[in-house]
């Protein structure tokens, strides 16, 4: 077992100014806003970043990165590990002719309003998606057509041993809703996107238009982490979606504790007021349940779990 207390004083020494939390309600770092204590938790800013990666490596804590939680449930119970979540200047971007560069924890929504303001065409899905570019990249989030995947050039990250790396997009192994990135240790500090000019009027119109879609057939007024599972393999030949799966089973409304599957979009467990991770998880396990016996399919969730050891999905 780690003594979080002897890391925390040693990350202290390394970087003076580094802001350590202990203790820190991981319901405050997650878009379901739910999940207990992290028993610590480091925001580094600039060149901290390194101290604390090398600091991990040396204690053999190995740790998580974390962008803005939008596709994580975590335990009631907490977290009994070391969280790492970047702030300044990770939160920011530039552009130079039709390349954006932007830092892994930028809002994926600041990312495509900054190529709206260069008139730079590629990134109009993404700026309805509330996590961050690190989050995004592991993960090759996407909407309404378009991914990552498409418009990504490099990523430069720092690994678990301290090294910078340089990634370009064949190398990050991508494919529907994964990347190379969640299967290693490597925190993503800047993501380098090829966009292409374009008339910013259209743009804003696209975007508009996407905006006013997820408006009306998302239930935005609740706290979630959007899809709860992943796009089922096609069925003879055909695509199958889990929310019309969810929502063929009558499954609307279906509701444990706090949670429930949103009225307006099958595809959403949402926290519809005092929601915990049990309530979360059993609803889910009733949904996947239910869809398995009366159409054969198994769900299998887009959001990812933390907790503490022996605990787990419960299906």
């Amino acid at each position: 077992m780690t003594n979080w207390n002897a890391l925390y004083d040693c990350l202290r020494e390394r970087a003076p100014d580094l802001e350590l939390r202990r203790e820190e309600p991981m319901s405050r770092h997650t878009t379901f806003r739910v999940g207990g204590p992290a028993a610590l938790m480091a925001l580094p800013r600039g060149e901290e970043v390194k101290a604390v990666i090398e600091t991990a490596f040396h204690w053999n804590v190995v740790p998580l990165f974390l962008g803005n939680g939008s596709n994580l449930l975590v335990s009631d119970s907490g977290y009994d590990g070391f969280v790492v979540k970047l702030g300044e200047p990770y939160s920011g971007g530039e552009v130079c002719t039709n390349e954006l560069m932007a830092g892994g924890g930028m809002p994926l929504s600041r990312v495509a309003n900054l190529a709206l303001e260069h008139g730079l065409t590629g990134l109009e899905w993404a700026a309805g998606i509330p996590g961050t570019v690190g989050g995004a990249v592991s993960m090759n989030a996407g909407a309404y057509g378009g991914e990552i995947s498409q418009v990504l050039h490099q990523v430069h990250t720092l690994g678990y041993d301290g090294r910078f790396e340089v990634f370009r997009n064949e190398e990050c192994d991508f494919s529907y809703r994964h990347s190379a990135f969640l299967d290693e240790q490597h925190l993503i500090l800047e993501a380098v996107f090829i966009l292409k000019k374009g008339d910013p009027a259209e743009i804003k119109a696209k975007m508009d238009d996407l905006a006013r879609r997820r408006r009306e057939k998302q239930p935005l007024e609740y706290p979630s982490a959007g899809s709860t599972f992943k796009r089922p393999a096609p069925v003879d030949g055909q695509p199958v979606y889990a929310a019309a799966l969810i929502d063929g089973c009558g499954l609307k409304g279906l509701t444990v504790g706090g949670a429930q599957v949103s009225e307006k979009h099958a595809g959403f467990v949402v926290n519809k007021g005092g929601a915990t991770c049990r309530d979360i998880m059993e609803l889910m396990a009733q949904v996947r349940e239910r869809v398995f016996k009366e159409t054969g399919v198994t769900l299998e969730p887009e959001v990812r779990y933390l907790g503490m050891e022996g605990e787990g999905w419960n299906f």
